[in-house]
């Protein structure tokens, strides 16, 4: 068992019903389950959630649901106190809710498709604040009230899910490609800030990955062409592929590493 008795609380993982299409936050409370781990699930999307812990359950592992909304503050709080007084401790902390719908002004009519009305030009301070709010503001409040929990077990684990395009550019999405790189640089932060304190931090970078947010992508003929054409491995990942990620870094197998990116994505970003 991998991370036999760990508490480790996983953002947007109400995806993660056995007979759907899972989120990579569904898949990894799955795989943290499997391995030992006590996985808090928590999520906006009630009904889901508590299904998907019943489920885990039902299979032997251990999973409890919690509402948290990550933009909201007092949900954090909340939820860490839920955490420390049925489970006692938090030992590592999955920051991976988010939102792959990109914000634009819909009334924009010179745009030529919709993906190039995601493009700089008509990009909506309303959809960056959007993006921004779930994704930086999401991981900011996350690891800001994990840290003391953290203290308390000597250390821990925190896993940021940010993405490729928080790397490098990509000819869409703007407002999510700014959110996705605010994520990669509040995780080296904070590697840094609180490595003497043997918290390590690190972010996880999926590339194309079939999940429920990603459904047109990869049924969509043309545009999962376009897609696969872009990847060496010429597929999309499975969510458990990148949950597997997760696994590692809240693991003490990855004990070495903080501040680090792990690119999960078919070799797109090697070109």
């Amino acid at each position: 068992m991998r991370l036999n008795n760990k508490v480790i609380l996983i953002t947007g993982a109400a995806t993660g019903l056995s007979d759907e299409i899972q989120g990579i936050g569904g898949a990894a409370a799955w795989k943290c389950a499997e391995e030992g781990a006590k996985t808090i699930i928590g999520d906006i999307s009630d009904d889901m959630g508590e299904e998907t812990a019943q489920q885990i359950n039902q299979m032997g592992g251990y999973a409890r649901y919690i509402h948290l909304d990550v933009t909201n503050e007092d949900n954090w709080v909340s939820a860490y106190k839920s955490i420390e007084s049925v489970e006692g401790k938090l030992d590592v902390l999955v920051n991976n809710a988010g939102t792959g719908i990109p914000n634009y002004d819909s009334s924009v009519t010179d745009a030529r498709s919709p993906e190039e009305a995601l493009m700089v030009e008509y990009t909506t301070v309303e959809g960056l604040e959007s993006q921004l709010k779930v994704h930086a503001q999401g991981v900011l409040l996350g690891m800001k009230h994990a840290i003391p929990l953290l203290r308390k077990q000597k250390g821990g684990s925190v896993i940021n899910v940010s993405s490729i395009h928080g790397i490098v550019g990509t000819h869409t999405v703007t407002s999510y490609q700014a959110a996705k790189g605010a994520v990669r640089q509040l995780t080296k932060a904070a590697a840094v800030q609180y490595s003497p304190e043997n918290i390590r931090v690190n972010s996880i970078h999926p590339g194309f990955t079939k999940t429920p947010l990603t459904t047109e992508l990869f049924t969509n003929p043309e545009l999962h062409s376009d897609r696969t054409s872009q990847i060496p491995l010429g597929r999309f990942a499975e969510s458990e592929e990148i949950a597997m990620g997760i696994v590692f870094l809240a693991s003490d197998e990855s004990s070495y590493i903080t501040g680090s990116e792990l690119v999960i994505d078919g070799g797109v970003i090697a070109q």
